[in-house]
């Protein structure tokens, strides 16, 4: 199943607690040495394999046991600079999002679609 076409969080987060605990028992690993290993208490990795919420350190703790952490580059990869950034800024990264004074100014007319 793609994550890409889970449009509801809760079905995210339940596909993701699936793929988590297929890896651990891949590992031959229960979920209370997994806790143990990750730092984290047992309920807590019961509640993400299970596809509740939890914190964002916890998933980090957990895919870092299974040797997962190094998949979020494909996830989240390091952002680089784009040809004109390189032109521009000398190869710096921008730093913010700059509009021009009449990008900013169409948008403060904005207008119902019936009206001229």
């Amino acid at each position: 199943m793609k994550l890409q076409y889970l449009y509801k969080d809760d079905a995210l987060l339940a596909e993701l607690g699936r793929r988590l605990t297929q890896f651990r028992i891949g590992l031959n690993l229960t979920q209370a040495e997994l806790a143990q290993k990750a730092g984290v208490g047992k309920r807590t990795l019961e509640r993400l394999e299970s596809g509740e919420t939890t914190q964002t350190r916890t998933l980090l703790r957990v895919l870092r046991e299974l040797d997962l952490l190094s998949q979020l580059d494909v996830l989240l990869p390091e952002p680089r600079p784009r040809p004109r950034d390189i032109v521009k800024e000398n190869g710096a990264l921008p730093q913010r999002v700059g509009r021009k004074k009449q990008e900013d100014d169409q948008r403060s007319e904005w207008k119902w679609g019936d009206e001229a």
